[in-house]
Order: C-alpha cells, then sequence, then structure tokens
C-alpha cells in the first residue's frame, strides 16, 4: 500500500485578499533588484505570482547584505541571479527570466511593473518606453525613513504621474540608497504590494502615498502635488 503525502494549499490564508485567478493570469516586471526592488521580487514570489522578469546591472557589494537582505554567499554575484536564487528556494515552480543590464526600450515587460531605480531620470525613461504596454504600474522611492509610493492603473493618471519625473537636477542632492535600511525596503515593497492586490481586487488605489516614519505620518494624496516636488522622497 503506497501513502501519499498530500501537500497543503500555500496560498489559503490569502486567498480572500490575493485572488488566485487574476494572479496567475499576469506576468510582472521588477526594474531594479536593490533594497526595495529585491522585497518587491521576494514578496511577489511568496504571495504566487508565477512569472516574474528582474532587471538590474548590478552586482551584490558588502552594504548590500545590510541595506537590500543580500547573503554573504551572494558578494560578487549578479543581483538579478541572486534574486532568482532566492526565488527558487521559496518555490520551483515560478518562472523567473533575468536581464543583467539596465532597463533598454527594446526590453519587453510584464503587464505589472514595478519600478524600482534610483533616479528621477531613470524613472522617466523607463515610464515613457514600458509604461504604455502595462496594466499597473507603481514607483517605490525611499531616503533614509521616508517613502513614496506612486501608482498608476488607469490611463487618465498618466499624465499625473508624469508631472512627478522633473529634472534631475531639481531633486535634493543624494540618492536614494545614500541613506537606507532593510525595515524601510521591506515596508515600501509592501505597500507597493498592497497597492498591487487592490488592484487585482478592483478597489481604489492610492495615486499618491508618503509614509515618514520618524515623524509618524501617512500621507495619501489623490494625485500628485506641486508641494511634492522638492521632498526627500521624490528621489
Amino acid at each position: 500500500m503506497t501513502m501519499t503525502t498530500e501537500i497543503p494549499d500555500r496560498f489559503v490564508r490569502q486567498q480572500e485578499l490575493v485572488p488566485r485567478p487574476q494572479i496567475t493570469s499576469l506576468s510582472a516586471t521588477v526594474i531594479g533588484v536593490g533594497a526595495i526592488g529585491r522585497q518587491v521580487a521576494l514578496q511577489l514570489a511568496a504571495i504566487g505570482m508565477p512569472q516574474l522578469q528582474l532587471i538590474d546591472f548590478d552586482t551584490v557589494e558588502a552594504s548590500n547584505i545590510t541595506t537590500q537582505g543580500y547573503h554573504e554567499s551572494d558578494l560578487g554575484v549578479s543581483k538579478v541571479q541572486a534574486t532568482k536564487a532566492a526565488i527558487e528556494r521559496l518555490d520551483t515552480t515560478i518562472v523567473v527570466n533575468t536581464i543583467e543590464d539596465r532597463y533598454r526600450p527594446h526590453y519587453a515587460v510584464g503587464e505589472v511593473v514595478f519600478c524600482c531605480v534610483d533616479s528621477i531620470s531613470a524613472r522617466a525613461a523607463i515610464w515613457k518606453s514600458a509604461h504604455p504596454s502595462c496594466l499597473f504600474w507603481c514607483d517605490g522611492r525611499m531616503q533614509g525613513e521616508v517613502i513614496r509610493v506612486l501608482t498608476v492603473a488607469d490611463p487618465s493618471s498618466d499624465e499625473q504621474y508624469a508631472n512627478s519625473l522633473f529634472p534631475q537636477a531639481e531633486a535634493q542632492l543624494g540618492t536614494c540608497t545614500s541613506r537606507s535600511t532593510i525595515y524601510t525596503a521591506s515596508l515600501a515593497a509592501g505597500l507597493m504590494l498592497h497597492q498591487f492586490t487592490r488592484w487585482l481586487r478592483k478597489l481604489p488605489i492610492d495615486a499618491d502615498l508618503s509614509l515618514n516614519l520618524l515623524a509618524s505620518e501617512l500621507t495619501i494624496s489623490p494625485a500628485w502635488k506641486e508641494t511634492h516636488r522638492h521632498s526627500v522622497a521624490n528621489h
């Protein structure tokens, strides 16, 4: 007599929050797998995104262990390959495609795009090329303990998002990675996935969300405002 062990459904506790039929019909692209992007990719894998595309040109450095959640054994490895390996340890059925390069206009992207790069100029170039072919766009920005998440899932919001992409010279000095912690990156990724799962459930999304951990302030704006142009979370 042969005994079989039934594998429990790992999605059972999230099924009302992350609808399986909707998520399994999509593919997601994560552009930039640094502090926020790596956490986004791992969280997408955990909730059951069946197809993931990772785009990044960088390799793992020592500081990335502290701020981005990479392992000591990942040192010198490309970030996309290290993240792919982590995803495959979680679920070998997930199809993970990697591009060890900067995003370029000829690269096709999934229906869902998470933009996790560290400069306004890079975001603007990616947005111009990629957004016409995606259904859901989410941009995560972070500096220190300040997070900003901007989401577009409606063509009527395209112009509003584009207005947030002001010239890099207008941003404050420093990059998103100049001050960074793993806990802030994890929160930023969680906020981005929350907007994604709201969209999956056909709930209203928050177009512009800012979280200042030090001040314990959460701000949700229905549209992008001129007052945001010089905030630290614009980087």
